[in-house]
């Protein structure tokens, strides 16, 4: 028997056919390119001496002075540091919190209180840290903050200045952090914990399990991919602790433990008017964030075999 086998013809390109899909499409990629490609063109000024009056093409090429100038400043050293603690505190807390709050709401049964509070813990997601910033200075003010009242009127407590204090500035930031985008992760483990078999549970109680040890013995392992993915893909973001939260909540007395890496290349950048050392740091911070966002994927697919591509 001979039998032709036709060969499979892959769909061509076709412009006039699909053109209301490109057109869709054309919008987007204008603003990628205008904001986000475009832009790109101005980091020769971290290789520059740069002068607004002469230009990209008339400035003094420096090579990789303002870089190492960046190493000897101590402020400059400080603020790498601070970025360095304050975004690995955010990630780890952003993970454990998260993730116990969902085990613990997924223990309650009554559906309307459940949906209330995890309602109730999303909200402050939507909320900017203009608005947040200025709540949290009202709240926390040494002389009429309500926590302040608070610590005076029931303990006896001196007065504290949370935003003002070097001890006091990165665990208001963290816990503030945590206050506002917790419950978006926490909608991710519930998810996740909604996607386990729930004839495992039924093997447990037969087994004479009890709910702590169910949560430790199915759930939890059940969870361990997400777990490993939020966690991952958390690490292209550990040189990005924050910059509206830091600018609506730091002053200068707290730029010892509070400035960051974002904060430091506005106020040199932009403010001080030092473009070219401030684009030499942005860069830096850049160039780190992409080799831990490579890694973070690679780790997410070793791990937990996630990938986009």
């Amino acid at each position: 028997m001979n039998k032709l086998k036709k060969k499979k013809q892959k769909p061509k390109w076709n412009l006039q056919r699909n053109w209301q899909l490109h057109a869709l499409v054309l919008p987007a990629v204008i603003v990628a390119l205008l904001f986000q490609y475009l832009p790109m063109a101005g980091l020769v000024m971290a290789f520059q001496d740069y002068e607004p009056w002469l230009g990209f093409l008339n400035s003094e090429w420096v090579g990789l002075e303002h870089f190492r100038t960046m190493f000897t400043y101590d402020d400059a050293r400080q603020v790498i540091w601070n970025t360095f603690v304050i975004s690995i505190l955010k990630i780890i807390f952003q993970v454990l919190v998260p993730l116990t709050f969902a085990l613990l709401l997924n223990e309650v049964y009554h559906m309307t209180y459940k949906r209330t509070v995890q309602t109730i813990v999303y909200l402050p997601h939507f909320l900017s840290w203009v608005i947040l910033g200025g709540i949290l200075l009202d709240m926390l003010s040494p002389e009429t903050g309500i926590v302040n009242q608070m610590l005076v009127g029931l303990f006896g407590i001196e007065p504290i200045f949370f935003l003002g204090s070097n001890d006091w500035f990165r665990p208001v930031v963290i816990i503030s952090d945590i206050w506002k985008d917790f419950g978006f992760n926490t909608i991710v483990f519930l998810a996740a914990i909604t996607a386990v078999n729930p004839q495992l549970y039924e093997a447990a109680v037969i087994d004479g399990a009890n709910r702590w040890k169910q949560t430790l013995r199915i759930t939890i392992p059940a969870m361990l991919p997400i777990i490993i993915v939020v966690a991952t893909l958390s690490l292209g973001n550990i040189l990005n602790a924050g910059f509206d939260q830091i600018f609506n909540l730091y002053n200068p007395l707290v730029y010892e433990t509070g400035d960051i890496i974002d904060t430091y290349v506005y106020r040199v950048g932009l403010l001080n008017g030092d473009f070219s050392y401030g684009t030499a740091v942005g860069l830096f911070k850049s160039l780190i964030s992409l080799v831990l966002v490579v890694a973070g994927y690679r780790l997410a697919y070793k791990y937990a075999d996630y990938r986009i591509f």
